[in-house]
């Protein structure tokens, strides 16, 4: 199962209730930040969650609501005892921008490695997460994220005894390992059935509508998606600045046939978002206007 919180819903600066869009994982023990604008770490503590077990780091963009909670993240992280590396992966130049930002975080007990990304998209394999980055449009180089965790085919006995497979090696092969034994060779193809439907997050902001957007996105359990207007007649500013309305948000969670849309990333002007729900439902009815730190447990579908 996978444990996703969104720990802020705002846009451009923080509220009085209402922290900077960014939005956490929890799976079978390694954590992943998307985005860590300020006050991120007092949303995961309010939370009740742990800095300590963040594993990986996923920025967007280096605008300041994304990215400027990251040095007091990273001291947490150290005062929490971590050791092990952590991941960050971001548009070109995240390196540049971290260590301008860790001038006031020099020393850490970890390292830190970087992935940067300069493709139009690419995949990535970490700690379990399938992580797909993809280029969106906005006026710096900005990325949105789709994250799977895959899921196994069925494990079938039969198939494991029609080949003799010793079963101290039947766990390893359920979970993908490959084993040689007296020259013989045991695969997971050999006791798995076909692959079966895992669990998959989109997550986009600071963009306007795109295909890009849609076709990674593609039947998501949940997108997580910019709304930063929620008034009609705000498209013209949504333009100019590279963002966008509920509405647009909506279109796109359809055309992507989506479970679940949660919108995010508010102007500090839109007080109420959830006046507009109504109206946006009209477009994708399985809209939410979600409050910081909305969660949900996605399970795999115990059918398949």
């Amino acid at each position: 199962m996978l444990d996703v919180c969104l720990l802020g819903t705002s846009g451009m600066m923080p509220l009085p209730n209402r922290f900077l869009t960014s939005l956490m994982f929890r799976y079978n023990g390694s954590s992943m930040l998307i985005d860590c604008g300020e006050g991120t770490q007092v949303s995961i503590r309010m939370k009740g969650w742990s800095v300590h077990d963040i594993d990986i780091i996923c920025i967007t963009h280096f605008h300041g609501d994304h990215v400027s909670g990251l040095p007091g993240l990273l001291l947490s992280m150290g005062n929490s005892n971590r050791t092990e590396p952590v991941i960050m992966v971001g548009p070109k130049g995240l390196e540049k921008i971290v260590s301008h930002l860790r001038v006031i975080a020099p020393e850490l007990p970890f390292d830190i490695k970087f992935i940067e990304i300069s493709k139009e998209s690419e995949e990535l394999i970490l700690n379990g997460y399938r992580i797909n980055a993809f280029k969106l449009n906005h006026n710096v180089p900005c990325l949105g994220y789709s994250v799977d965790i895959d899921r196994n085919g069925r494990f079938m006995p039969e198939k494991a005894l029609e080949y003799n497979i010793p079963q101290k090696y039947w766990s390893r092969l359920q979970k993908g390992e490959t084993i040689e034994e007296d020259g013989v060779t045991f695969t997971p193809d050999m006791v798995l059935g076909g692959p079966r439907k895992g669990i998959k997050v989109t997550y986009c902001t600071d963009t306007r509508p795109v295909d890009n957007i849609v076709e990674h996105a593609m039947n998501s359990d949940l997108f997580i998606c910019e709304g930063m207007y929620g008034e009609k007649d705000m498209i013209g500013k949504a333009r100019e600045h590279k963002h966008m309305t509920f509405y647009e948000a909506a279109t796109m969670a359809k055309r992507a046939n989506v479970s679940q849309l949660w919108l995010t990333h508010f102007s500090p002007s839109v007080i109420k978002p959830e006046s507009y729900l109504e109206e946006v439902k009209k477009e994708f009815s399985n809209t939410v206007i979600p409050k910081d730190r909305r969660s949900v447990v996605l399970e795999f579908d115990k059918n398949e």
